[in-house]
């Protein structure tokens, strides 16, 4: 059973969640509460496995609760605000659901928690040196949030071809489009896997698998050539010389 606890500020939204919570057989409502500070409690305490968290509360908002809660629960955020969706992820919420919040939409991102927590207290296993931790179909699926200018949008990793930073934004060139965000190069390198994305100037990051060749020191992806700075130079032809047969 996964322990859950409800935290919004609205009455009504409460009775909606604890009837659906009622209708999960793995899932086990502790408490439900208009006062987060009475709920960031119970979390310190370790228990809670899973919190259903609304975003604006007058008191602390959801934000601030995970910052505070520093992963010693999983969470899945529940608000009438998109645009928190970006912040939340970057602090590793299991889901977001947006309200109204149908049952099906809550059912999917229990199940989300359940696998979550699964593989949290499952054994890691061994990985053998020659194998990346990352598994290679996992990453086929996984994506990244950014924020545009009009909203936040899904990049799936597989797609991207290479990142170029500019000025005051970056662009992410993928198979089908160019997405341009305020993200900094240093948070969107530390965002991706480094088994599939390297650093190889202070304007660019590749993704290994897209490159097509190599010369000197330019890198070709499609029809774009990538400079390899000098600062890059002797990681990124390690990371070459362990792809070799």
């Amino acid at each position: 059973m996964i322990r859950c606890l409800i935290v919004d500020d609205e009455p009504l939204a409460l009775h909606i969640l604890e009837d659906y919570l009622a209708k999960v057989p793995f899932l086990q409502l502790v408490k439900s509460t208009t006062n987060p500070i009475e709920a960031l409690t119970l979390v310190q305490d370790k228990q809670i496995d899973l919190v259903f968290l609304d975003v604006q509360m007058p008191e602390l908002t959801g934000i601030q609760f995970l910052k505070i809660a520093n992963g010693k629960a999983k969470v899945i955020l529940t608000t009438a605000y998109p645009q928190y969706a970006l912040e939340g992820y970057e602090l590793d919420v299991i889901d977001y659901l947006l309200k109204p919040i149908a049952f099906d939409r809550f059912y999917k991102s229990a199940q989300k928690a359940q696998a979550a927590l699964q593989s949290a207290n499952s054994p890691s296993p061994t990985v053998a040196p020659s194998e990346p931790a990352t598994n290679r179909q996992d990453f086929l699926s996984d994506f990244i949030f950014v924020k545009t200018e009009h909203k936040i949008q899904k990049v799936y990793l597989n797609d991207i071809l290479f990142i170029e930073g500019l000025k005051d934004y970056i662009s992410i060139f993928t198979q089908a489009e160019r997405i341009i965000t305020l993200q900094n190069m240093k948070k969107m390198e530390d965002a991706l896997p480094p088994q599939y994305f390297t650093r190889v100037h202070k304007s660019y990051i590749v993704s290994i698998n897209k490159i097509d060749s190599i010369e000197r020191s330019r890198i070709f992806i499609g029809e774009k050539i990538i400079p390899v700075g000098d600062t890059y130079r002797e990681d990124f032809f390690k990371i070459i010389d362990g792809k070799n047969i």
